[in-house]
């Protein structure tokens, strides 16, 4: 980091691979390039992971998990910020490939 500027340099193949992809989904020459949101905290000692939601691209599709609500509550999916209200019992929704889960 340099004041605002981030900089990522890639320490292996896939990490370059996963790079170049990244790049192709944000940057349109031809139109508008998409910003990238921080979703939620980043805490290494909780959870060493930062997610981003990319503006302007559509989330997962919904589907039913084999998990159920342990609680009443708002569930949502830390990937694209998508909300949905539970009752203890109904069933988990599947988002951007992974189970909901309950806003604390």
């Amino acid at each position: 980091m340099d004041k605002n500027i981030i900089e990522f340099h890639p320490e292996n193949e896939e990490e370059t691979k996963s790079l170049v992809e990244m790049w192709r989904l944000l940057v349109d020459c031809m139109g508008t390039n998409k910003k990238i949101t921080p979703i939620g905290e980043y805490i290494p000692e909780k959870k060493n992971t930062a997610s981003f939601f990319i503006e302007g691209e559509a989330g997962g599709m919904t589907k039913s998990s084999d998990k159920t609500a342990p609680a009443d509550g708002t569930y949502y999916c830390s990937t694209c910020n998508k909300y949905i209200n539970l009752k203890k019992g109904d069933t988990i929704p599947l988002c951007c490939g992974r189970p909901m889960e309950l806003l604390e």
